[in-house]
């Protein structure tokens, strides 16, 4: 008992300062996924931006893409801040990457109806070359730059969720939810 006791270090004081756990994932956005999640969050608050400042009530298409474009940012927006402050490593019940992949691909499907939408809608909205014919374009060619975003995001949790280039037992091992 001696023995093991003088073997056994013990120690009651607190962990040295810097030894913590850091809170914000600033690296993060060193990955792909993450930094067109970061993309998808830039260019969905432009085009949204645009499409409010037009006047969309005079088409209610525009307001479904306005709707649209709301909910979206926000759900957006939640995964972004999940990630950023590592909160999905918290709720290992979830299975990340087929959620990612179901919601990259609902995003994408989405945007591109808004797109096409917004699209149809700029000739019958304004006069060729004036300020809101501009600001419409601008608009569909910010949303059609989120369909592309979108799509490689899609993509790319595509091949997270079905494991490209790991061994199986691994990505079991370290639960794969990077």
């Amino acid at each position: 008992m001696v023995q093991f006791l003088s073997k056994e270090s013990m120690r009651t004081s607190s962990p040295a300062q810097g030894s913590g756990t850091q809170v914000l994932a600033l690296g993060f956005v060193c990955s792909i996924l993450r930094a067109l999640l970061l993309l998808q969050v830039v260019l969905g608050l432009l085009v949204w931006a645009l499409i409010a400042d037009t006047f969309y009530h005079l088409c209610p298409a525009h307001g479904w893409v306005m709707m649209l474009l709301a909910v979206f940012l926000w759900l957006v927006t939640i995964i972004f801040v999940l990630y950023l402050f590592r909160l999905h490593m918290k709720l290992y019940m979830v299975p990340w990457p087929p959620v990612l992949m179901i919601f990259n691909m609902s995003n994408t499907v989405l945007y591109i109806t808004a797109f096409i939408t917004g699209f149809a809608e700029v000739e019958q909205t304004s006069l060729k070359g004036a300020w809101p014919y501009k600001q419409q374009e601008a608009a569909s060619f910010s949303a059609y730059s989120v369909v592309i975003a979108c799509g490689v995001s899609a993509f790319f949790s595509f091949q997270a969720w079905r494991g490209v280039g790991s061994n199986a037992a691994t990505s079991q091992m370290a639960g794969g939810y990077a």
